[in-house]
């Protein structure tokens, strides 16, 4: 099992529009991407920052190439990300998972 991990921020004022939009968009992607096994979102306001990453988890390296592309380690983003985010974080990170 293979989890990659996304992270973004937006303005704290912006933080329940954007985890709608982040729901309707990659939420959406993922459930329907054959492969993948979870999708969950964590967020975390602090201050005036809305901290946000997005955690799935995946059969294989396939199956998220099935979600991101041929250059699955480059972050997807969707047409209004760049309404919310502060920033558009060029990588995600993939880890080998191991459960008990």
């Amino acid at each position: 099992m293979i989890t990659r991990i996304w992270q973004g921020k937006t303005l704290a004022k912006h933080a329940e529009k954007y985890l709608d939009y982040l729901r309707e968009t990659g939420m959406e992607d993922y459930q329907n991407t054959k492969g993948n096994l979870s999708a969950k979102i964590l967020r975390n306001i602090t201050g005036d920052i809305c901290h946000f990453w997005v955690i799935t988890e995946w059969v294989d390296i396939q199956s998220i190439k099935n979600y991101a592309g041929p250059d699955f380690e480059r972050a997807k983003y969707y047409p209004l990300d760049e309404r919310y985010l502060l920033h558009l974080e060029e990588k995600v990170e993939h880890f080998e998972t191991f459960t008990y």
